[in-house]
């Protein structure tokens, strides 16, 4: 027996509620197309036991990697077995050879599988489909299995906290740096761990999504930490957009090329880069908008409305972005109607 349907007309919390309810055990499988990504969540009593977002089938060995936990010859050699037929999860060869303890194992596999659940519990759009049975034995590593029931508390406890860093912390894009040298102190600092770790990783460059991914630490973590060092002075939190250079164009970012091919009216480069920035940030609005733009000068009028659809629904836009929406919608009714139009004379 399946489940499914969009986003839009089942909230996926109410997805893992009534998993949860039914006790029931198989495979959630939820696809989204503005982020060009897919998660994978499998049951067992209602209970979670594995989780995955993107398309790493094994996404704890790189984990493990980045929290340096194994090393990569480690991993390399555990991916070697399994190659060569070896039936057994990645995590039991990893603890079989030595390079980790099961406890730490496990405790990774726990943080693992909350950072996919959280993230996906965040989505508001895509399509699910529930498929009750056993769950895949390759996404199971580990006899772990997670209360429903608590990630779904966890989850509204931390849209809470969301909330309240808004105003210091509104996306994640936004650049930590350090302060001027003759900003005033605000005495003693007491500063946790991650918080530490996060200090020194700041270089002015990096935004809270790169910083993340750079740490191996879950983007509410970082960001949690971010508000805390700007609240307490420590760092201050830039959402500038990138410098301008000389000709009025902006140099920095990886928009830069885009932005160049466009003014020179070469729309398949443009188009090319813009794939390539939307492959490994989905949820960048600018570049979605500017996709849109693309796809409407190379005649792909239903695309191009499509795009435009899809910017309107990330929440991620930032004040500049959003005083485009009156534009942004006009242009999207004009790419329906002409992509209406053409369609019909094809018929």
């Amino acid at each position: 027996m399946a489940l499914e349907g969009p986003l839009k007309e089942l909230h996926i919390q109410d997805v893992f509620q009534l998993i949860d309810l039914g006790r029931k055990t198989g495979v959630l499988r939820v696809t989204s197309e503005i982020r060009q990504t897919a998660g994978t969540v499998s049951f067992e009593r209602g209970g979670v036991v594995a989780a995955t977002l993107g398309k790493d089938p094994q996404p704890i060995g790189a984990r493990l990697v980045r929290m340096e936990k194994i090393s990569q010859l480690e991993l390399d050699q555990a991916k070697a077995l399994q190659q060569s037929g070896d039936p057994r999860p990645l995590g039991d060869i990893l603890v079989e050879a030595g390079a980790i303890a099961r406890r730490e194992l496990d405790r990774q596999l726990k943080a693992q599988i909350e950072e996919a659940i959280f993230e996906l519990l965040g989505w508001a759009e895509g399509y699910f489909r529930f498929e009750e049975g056993a769950p895949c034995n390759l996404d199971v590593q580990a006899p772990i299995r997670l209360p429903t029931e608590g990630l779904l508390m966890e989850a509204a406890r931390r849209m809470d906290e969301w909330s309240r860093m808004e105003d210091k912390v509104p996306h994640l894009r936004v650049i930590p740096r350090l302060p001027a040298t003759d900003s005033p102190a605000n005495g003693r600092l007491e500063l946790a761990p991650l918080e530490w770790e996060m200090l020194a990783a700041v270089d002015g460059q990096r935004d809270l999504h790169a910083l993340a991914s750079a740490l191996g630490r879950s983007e509410f973590d970082v960001a949690r930490s971010a508000y805390a060092l700007s609240s307490a002075g420590v760092i201050v939190l830039d959402s500038a957009a990138p410098p301008v250079s000389e000709n009025g164009s902006h140099a920095a970012g990886p928009l830069g090329p885009v932005r160049q091919a466009l003014a020179e009216g070469e729309y398949e480069k443009a188009t090319a880069a813009l794939q390539e920035i939307l492959r490994t940030d989905p949820l960048m609005p600018e570049a979605r908008r500017l996709f849109g733009v693309c796809q409407a000068a190379l005649g792909l009028f239903r695309g191009a409305a499509e795009s435009w659809k899809s910017w309107a629904r990330l929440g991620t836009r930032t004040a500049a972005e959003e005083a485009l929406s009156p534009g942004v919608e006009r242009m999207r009714q004009a790419a329906e109607t002409l992509a209406e139009e053409l369609e019909s004379y094809r018929e």
